[in-house]
Order: C-alpha cells, then structure tokens, then sequence
C-alpha cells in the first residue's frame, strides 16, 4: 500500500507554490529588480527561475526518460537563462509562478505508483534514483529559492508572510495562556 503518491505529492507541490506565490505578491514591483550581491539573480529573475524550474523535472519524468547519461544540460540551461532574461512585469511574473506551478501539479496527480517507483539512472551512469526522489527535489528546489526571497524581504523591510503567521499563532498562545492563568 502505498501512503504517498502523485495526489499528495501535488498538493505538497501546491501549498510551496502558494507560498512562493504570497512571497513574490509582497515584494513591491519596484524592488524586482534588487539583488543581493553582484552576480547573484535579481528578484524578478529568481522568481522566474522558480516558475519555469518545473520544466526540467517535466521534460525528464514526463517523458519517462530513464538515464541522464548524455542528457543536454547545458543546452537546457541555456535556454532556462534565456528564458529567464526576458523583461516581464510583476503581474505576468505572478501568472507564470500561477500557470507553471498548476500544470506541474496537475501532473504529478495523474503519476501513479509504479511510475514513481521507477529508477533513473544520473549523469554519473552509476548512480539511480527513484522518479519520486527526483521529483521531490522539484519542492525542496523551489523551497531553497523562496528561502533566499525571505532574506531579501527581510533586506528590504518586509517581515515574511510565514513568519507573521507565526507571530500571530504565538500571540494567541500567549494570550489564552495569560487569559487561563488569570482564572
């Protein structure tokens, strides 16, 4: 029996990106173009890269590639910069992080078990991996960029969303905590 397949793992897809979503609609557009430190993505080109990162793991797993050996990753991240670079507004940079995110998820929810289950062999020739660990790595990829985001929110003055939520949550803690305690 298997506890966790495709359905899950799109919507664990879905909560990230919604995440990632509420981070970039925080940022004003003014600042799309900050970046922290030379030779470093600016924001708009990070939350780009986020956007169309999914490719990779939907031109692979898609697919149903079964080795990487001699796979074109320059190629591939050639035309991901290029992609990258175009000019976009804040609005189209949130329908992309929308429209990609969404197609990817609808994806991994039509995966099935045996499909996640099967190996792909890395560059490396030696090494495999289950197409379910490769896919996972798309979620841990997106959650390593947005964490990079937070950073700069917190350069420009913007306290992260995740983290007011928190705030709040600790705030009624402590109020019902000092309420019960006054009983």
């Amino acid at each position: 029996m298997s506890i966790y397949g495709g359905k899950q793992l799109a919507n664990a897809f879905r909560t990230v990106r919604k995440n990632t979503i509420q981070v970039a609609q925080d940022i004003p557009e003014d600042k799309y173009s900050f970046a922290f430190a030379p030779e470093v993505r600016t924001v708009a080109r990070m939350l780009t890269h986020v956007a169309i990162s999914t490719r990779i793991w939907e031109e692979v797993d898609k697919k149903r590639v079964t080795t990487l050996v001699g796979f074109d990753f320059l190629g591939m991240m050639d035309k991901f910069n290029a992609e990258e670079a175009k000019p976009r507004t804040k609005a189209e940079i949130l329908e992309l992080l929308r429209k990609e995110g969404e197609q990817f998820a609808a994806w991994l929810e039509t995966l099935t078990p045996e499909s996640l289950a099967e190996n792909v062999t890395e560059p490396d020739g030696k090494t495999t991996k289950t197409r379910f660990e490769r896919l996972l790595s798309a979620k841990e990829h997106e959650m390593h960029h947005r964490a990079q985001l937070m950073l700069i929110e917190r350069q420009l003055g913007i306290v992260p969303h995740l983290t007011r939520q928190f705030q709040e949550v600790v705030k009624q803690m402590r109020a019902a905590k000092a309420g019960g305690s006054a009983a």
